[in-house]
């Protein structure tokens, strides 16, 4: 795959969502197959699959949005590291996601990814390059990690995947508005534990 976080790519989370959907044609999907479809060096795209999906209906299968998290976890934290090359365990790359619910998923969540495509540009680019670069790779990171403790907040973990969403299309399309976006959705997320412990 060709869209890399230097390429500037004109339609960041079109391209994924288009080679999401390629690669969701069978009957199942896993990890894997997403990793072999999208190149093991292409860490901002392959972290945006997990933040979409979870985003997406399918993010209501139990432990759906932990692996997902934990997914977007490891692949921030090498992205840290300045690895070349992505690696994930096998407990999360033979993952199976049925096909079809897949594309369904991906057809519900294309009018959101082309309104973020339509809507970036070069903003804010300081929020995008060293040393803010790095705190969005921690973000990323933290915002999965959270993922399989807000398993039972309703909402928590899609709320965290629109962030992850937004601070990886910004990296990609170099518009720090939307990592200033993500960062008040990771406040809306942390917020939301004490919200449904009040209406208790």
């Amino acid at each position: 795959m060709t869209t890399t976080a230097s390429d500037g790519p004109r339609r960041p989370v079109g391209e994924i969502v288009d080679r999401l959907d390629e690669a969701a044609h069978g009957d199942t999907v896993t990890p894997r197959d997403l990793l072999k479809s999208f190149g093991d060096s292409s860490f901002l795209p392959v972290m945006m699959v997990p933040a979409l999906l979870v985003v997406s209906p399918l993010s209501g299968i139990p432990l759906f949005s932990s692996i997902c998290g934990l997914t977007i976890a490891f692949i921030a934290l090498q992205l840290l590291l300045a690895r070349r090359h992505i690696w994930l365990p096998a407990f999360i790359m033979d993952r199976r996601i049925d096909g079809a619910r897949a594309r369904a998923a991906v057809t519900k969540l294309r009018k959101f990814t082309d309104w973020l495509d339509n809507k970036t540009r070069s903003r804010l680019r300081f929020m995008v390059r060293p040393p803010m670069r790095a705190w969005l790779y921690l973000l990323c990171m933290l915002c999965g990690l959270a993922m399989p403790f807000l398993e039972l907040v309703p909402f928590s973990s899609s709320v965290l995947g629109a962030a992850v969403l937004l601070f990886s299309t910004a990296l990609l399309a170099r518009d720090g508005l939307f990592a200033l976006i993500g960062s008040i959705a990771v406040l809306s997320a942390a917020m939301l534990p004490f919200f449904a412990l009040g209406a208790v």
